[in-house]
């Protein structure tokens, strides 16, 4: 079982990400769509429950937002594995700039979220940790994780 967290900024790809690689095999956990912290945690300990592969489809900038998945998950005997989305702020309110506007996300909200952004270790409980870049035409480059992006 694979427990699969992103790290990103808001609009650097991430859910198109799960969609293209993950989306017919591993439950999507998301806040936006879950809307609460306690709905989130319910479907995360189902999925540790039933042994189910999931993908924390979050922004996850901070090593302690990125624990409350990766401690359980490990705990679960699943294996913990890491996708860094390269995160340019100028790029990501671009691509937000193109979204429906319900969808919009405060230039503010990408930029404070860009502050915040830790890069991932492995010494935070990864078995695997991956870059990636959004290429033109929702495609993607996945690279093994180096420790200088």
């Amino acid at each position: 079982m694979q427990a699969i967290v992103f790290i990103g900024i808001q609009a650097c790809g991430k859910s198109t990400f799960y969609y293209h690689k993950f989306g017919l095999t591993h439950v999507r956990i998301n806040l936006d769509m879950l809307k609460t912290r306690h709905r989130e945690q319910r479907m995360l300990e189902t999925c540790l429950e039933i042994q189910q592969s999931f993908v924390i489809d979050n922004t996850n900038p901070t090593k302690l937002d990125r624990q409350r998945y990766i401690e359980p998950a490990k705990q679960h005997k699943f294996k913990i594995i890491g996708y860094y989305f390269e995160s340019r702020v100028r790029d990501a309110i671009e691509r937000n700039s193109q979204r429906p506007v319900a969808q919009q996300i405060p230039d503010k909200g990408i930029a404070g979220t860009a502050k915040r952004l830790e890069l991932p270790s492995y010494n935070e409980g990864f078995d695997e940790l991956y870059y990636v870049k959004l290429l033109p035409e929702l495609q993607f480059a996945v690279e093994p994780w180096q420790d200088e992006v």
